[in-house]
């Protein structure tokens, strides 16, 4: 019985990166109570993260470098934030932990 169950959490985790993977290639599908974010200094990859991070004050001050950089005119359409991928990760990570 227990080798069945992690064989389905096992199935279940895989299948939640693959739709992680499937969310990102497809721009208007966002999941309910969730965002997309552009992250990177050169090259801008997206995220799509929990609107629960937006009480945070870490990642309000990723925000407010948004701001002063781009004002309310984002080039990719959605937040850009202008930082690198391994700040964002570690902010993120801590909200994660939060959470």
């Amino acid at each position: 019985m227990a080798i069945r169950l992690l064989s389905m959490i096992s199935g279940v985790k895989q299948f939640h990166k693959l739709q992680s993977v499937v969310t990102r290639n497809q721009i208007s599908d966002v999941p309910k109570g969730h965002f997309a974010v552009y992250v990177g200094e050169t090259e801008k990859k997206r995220y799509v993260i929990p609107i629960a991070y937006l009480n945070h004050t870490s990642f309000q001050e990723l925000l407010q470098k948004a701001e002063e950089e781009f004002g309310f005119q984002h080039p990719m359409g959605a937040l850009t934030i202008p930082c690198n991928e391994d700040a964002f990760f570690h902010v993120t990570s801590r909200l994660n932990n939060c959470l």
